[in-house]
């Protein structure tokens, strides 16, 4: 029974890759990567450290951090998955709610994590060169 739900959740997901509505899997994460990017250059005039390894290296700042990433990428995840449900109406006729949450955090969240901390340390580097200048 769980094999079988494990197996149909994960050729769902797989079949989401090609066919309609394929766009979306370049779209939300291009507009959780813009918010990654702001955030990260923010960081980077605020002389923050990177984001994603303060979230696990200071316990202080941890809360505070999620709770900002969360706001920043909230509704690029709730348009995943929105249109992650209008997908399944469409192509599998119906709704798994499970699958919606696991393509929204793929699309929304991990490319905003991914690329906040690296953005910020380009961007302290770049401003600390120019400040040598």
């Amino acid at each position: 029974m769980i094999e079988e739900m494990l197996a149909r959740t994960w050729d769902n997901l797989v079949g989401r890759i090609g066919g309609a509505m394929s766009f979306r899997l370049i779209l939300q994460p291009a507009v959780a990567l813009f918010f990654g990017i702001r955030d990260g250059l923010k960081d980077a005039r605020l002389g923050r450290p990177a984001y994603f390894w303060t979230i696990f290296s200071d316990r202080t700042q941890r809360s505070e951090l999620l709770h900002e990433g969360w706001k920043a990428v909230m509704k690029v995840f709730i348009m995943a998955v929105v249109i992650d449900a209008v997908y399944q109406y469409l192509q599998l006729a119906w709704f798994y709610p499970g699958e919606a949450l696991i393509v929204a955090f793929i699309l929304a969240f991990i490319p905003y994590l991914l690329i906040r901390g690296p953005i910020n340390r380009i961007a302290r580097r770049t401003m600390t060169h120019r400040e040598r200048v």
